[in-house]
């Protein structure tokens, strides 16, 4: 099998061919800035409309609680430093969040903001006896994440979220790997902010949004200014195009999403099934709480890197940062408590609607045989 298989979903996903159908004539045709007074921009400003209602309704919340974004990491950046509420005291996120809040929290910690780092088990779950105790020091805002980018570990948001707001503080929870994939209602599981991505659940890349409760809408503050668009929360001409086309993806995968989980969840079964037979090997992160897409597996007789390369057409993810000098483990299987050397030897395996059974089995034939020939 000498075509691309793409085994790569967390990272980014394809476009769904019914998603660039439904951008293409915002490129053209319907090319006017939803801002412009006129009937054509008026027309435009009516498709964002629906498109807002689309995404809102999405995630179980109201059209203007939504503010759209480039993506996750500027909405994580707008809920952070732009959050201004006092007492606010601390920041307080879990060791093995994306990279996207912990270089965030510690620019605000620079700027002398106090930050409190909550550790997580073998598993991956985040330590609910040290949040507890964090929470007790003073009111913070709380991060978080749904589902972990590496393991695709889930964490008990809702509980979390009532102890969050016993103490009289804020939860910010990035749902980057959750939402357009399992189902996610702000309401229901006691959300403040939540950061999300088009291009992880098949929709285009550089457009993403930011759910904010109407109750904290008030602590807010822009941190691009210019027009004053969004109720001045983040100005800059709209992505028309981006923002039809994650929802048309959010709606196309809502109409799917029973069957399209049980076929994932079944692929991802069948890899690990068929990987764990090699002596060694093991899986990374609570098999019971996680996302039906990802599998985080060692493979303790090759390091990751090498697997990746002789993989070829096969692409898959280290979860390692990489430089031109030396790999570094990931910081999210060394929090776990993995040895720098099982850390290295650590792939991700993140699944899509797209993945076939063909390809799951071309995989695992493919890094059987290059472990036996180390």
């Amino acid at each position: 099998m000498e075509q691309k298989i793409y085994l790569d979903n967390n990272a980014t996903t394809k476009v769904d061919s019914k998603v660039v159908s439904a951008m293409l004539p915002f490129f053209t045709e319907l090319y006017e800035n939803s801002g412009s007074s006129h009937l054509a921009g008026l027309t435009i400003s009516e498709h964002l409309e629906n498109a807002t209602y689309t995404v809102s309704r999405a995630i179980g919340a109201k059209e203007n609680e939504i503010i759209f974004t480039s993506g996750a990491t500027e909405a994580i950046n707008l809920a952070l430093k732009g959050f201004k509420a006092d007492p606010i005291q601390n920041l307080i996120t879990a060791s093995t969040e994306h990279k996207a809040i912990l270089d965030t929290v510690d620019s605000l910690q620079i700027k002398g903001k106090k930050s409190i780092i909550i550790h997580v088990g073998s598993d991956g779950i985040i330590n609910f006896d040290e949040l507890k105790t964090a929470l007790s020091k003073g009111s913070a805002i709380v991060s978080i994440m749904l589902s972990n980018n590496e393991t695709g570990v889930l964490n008990d948001i809702k509980k979390i979220a009532g102890w969050v707001h016993e103490y009289e503080s804020f939860l910010l929870c990035d749902a980057t790997q959750a939402v357009g994939k399992i189902p996610v209602n702000v309401k229901d599981l006691g959300i403040d902010l939540m950061p999300f991505s088009a291009h992880k659940f098949h929709g285009p890349k550089g457009v993403g949004g930011l759910y904010i409760s109407s109750k904290i809408k008030k602590y807010l503050r822009s941190q691009i200014t210019g027009g004053g668009q969004q109720n001045n929360l983040r100005s800059g001409t709209l992505n028309i195009p981006g923002i039809i086309g994650m929802a048309k993806a959010l709606e196309i995968n809502q109409k799917n999403i029973e069957e399209s989980t049980l076929k994932i969840k079944n692929l991802r079964d069948d890899l690990e099934f068929q990987l764990l037979k090699t002596e060694g090997c093991f899986v990374n992160g609570s098999l019971e709480n996680r996302i039906f897409n990802t599998t985080n597996i060692c493979f303790p007789q090759i390091l990751s890197e090498k697997m990746i390369l002789a993989l070829k057409n096969i692409s898959v993810s280290s979860g390692s940062a990489c430089s031109a000098i030396t790999s570094r483990p990931s910081h999210v299987l060394k929090e776990m408590g993995l040895s720098d050397k099982h850390a290295l030897s650590s792939i991700r395996f993140s699944l899509s609607k797209f993945t076939t059974k063909e390809e799951i089995d071309y995989t695992a034939e493919r890094i059987r045989e290059i472990i036996s020939a180390v």
